[in-house]
């Protein structure tokens, strides 16, 4: 039976006065005397919910939705009364499977804190849509890099090349009025060891968390963390250009090691502690090296190096817009108080740092380096 005539059987069944409940016990009964095609984990989740209502009713938007597998409500009082019934066998004593559905469960336990949304997730899978965003952006900045180096015959510090800087990609605050600067500027990259990095880390721990929360999450996340990043160069280091994706990578980086940190006693994947040292000393390096090269460059050049301020705002935007994301799996992110009040203090920030950029250069008489 498809859920199209599980639906139709429900309502005509046990709801035909149309009132939107539905008896606990004759919705039991009917699951138990039928047979469903149905994920496991979503068969499990839909008894926890049957049974956990106090009122010995079942609202049928409610029932239509977690079947659904849309975000709700209903999945989060699911998962809260799962906990009590689901099976205590976990997913790492599942055997025989394939080796896709081994690297699902391999990312399930590397994202999720909670068994009952590792098995959710395991269950509902089916890569569609594939995680492509971060693949896509990671494969834009290595061409964008390797045509910059054919061209200009160099592969480390290549803003030194003045021809580097003259790329209508890179922000610069001279060029700061052709607005799609403040996003373009992430597809270009200081040299190989920037690149090598950022690479890394959007393949490691962006596509795993694509996988997971989905591709519109994740990209807004990312582009919140590249475009709260070149705004916040233009206005605490008004003379410097922004190159590469730190901005974006670093949002989704700090989400996820807080989300790690918060749920510390849930997470199950190996080595948590010792991987976490790891990623804090390697963004911590790479900040220093940020650093180094805007304040202490090793060659003389023309002008400000690129700034290190965008770090430091992809990791804010991580922490509090992407900790959120990441902390309500397969939610509402709409229905929520905390969600809006981030949204509206990003686009507070947003209007500020417009404003900022109209006015405050000339008011401020700061000396722009000549644009290149």
């Amino acid at each position: 039976m498809d859920r199209s005539s599980l639906f139709q059987l429900i309502q005509e069944q046990l709801d035909p006065e149309h009132t939107g409940f539905i008896p606990v016990e004759n919705f039991t009964s009917l699951v138990e005397h039928h047979e469903l095609r149905l994920d496991p984990s979503k068969l499990e989740m839909l008894f926890a919910l049957v049974h956990s209502n106090e009122e010995g009713q079942v609202c049928y938007r409610e029932l239509i939705e977690l079947m659904s597998s849309k975000r709700s409500s209903s999945f989060r009082r699911a998962i809260a009364s799962g906990r009590r019934t689901l099976q205590r066998d976990i997913l790492l004593d599942e055997a025989g499977l394939g080796v896709y559905k081994r690297f699902v469960r391999y990312v399930a336990y590397e994202i999720l804190p909670c068994e009952s949304h590792r098995r959710w997730y395991f269950h509902q899978n089916h890569l569609c849509p594939p995680p492509v965003f971060m693949a896509v952006i990671t494969i834009i900045q290595i061409i964008v890099f390797m045509c910059y180096g054919v061209m200009l015959n160099k592969w480390v510090l290549q803003t030194y090349q003045p021809e580097f800087m003259k790329s209508p990609l890179v922000y610069h605050p001279g060029h700061r009025a052709q607005v799609w600067r403040f996003l373009s500027y992430m597809f270009m990259h200081v040299g190989l060891e920037q690149l090598g990095f950022n690479a890394l880390l959007q393949l490691m721990i962006g596509v795993p968390l694509e996988m997971v929360h989905g591709i519109m999450r994740i990209s807004l996340l990312y582009m919140a963390g590249v475009v709260a990043g070149s705004l916040t160069v233009s206005i605490t280091d008004m003379r410097a250009p922004v190159v590469g994706g730190s901005g974006g990578v670093y949002a989704l980086c700090s989400a996820h090691l807080a989300n790690v940190v918060m749920n510390w006693a849930g997470m199950r994947c190996p080595y948590k502690l010792l991987r976490m040292i790891l990623a804090l000393v390697c963004m911590s390096s790479e900040v220093g090296r940020a650093v180094w090269l805007r304040f202490s460059p090793p060659l003389p050049s023309s002008g400000p190096q690129p700034s290190f301020m965008a770090h430091l705002s992809g990791a804010v935007v991580g922490i509090s817009m992407g900790l959120l994301i990441l902390r309500n799996y397969e939610e509402n992110l709409q229905g929520q108080c905390s969600w809006w009040v981030i949204i509206f203090a990003f686009i507070t920030f947003l209007l500020f740092a417009i404003f900022w950029n109209i006015f405050a250069y000339e008011l401020l008489g700061v000396q722009i380096p000549p644009a290149p």
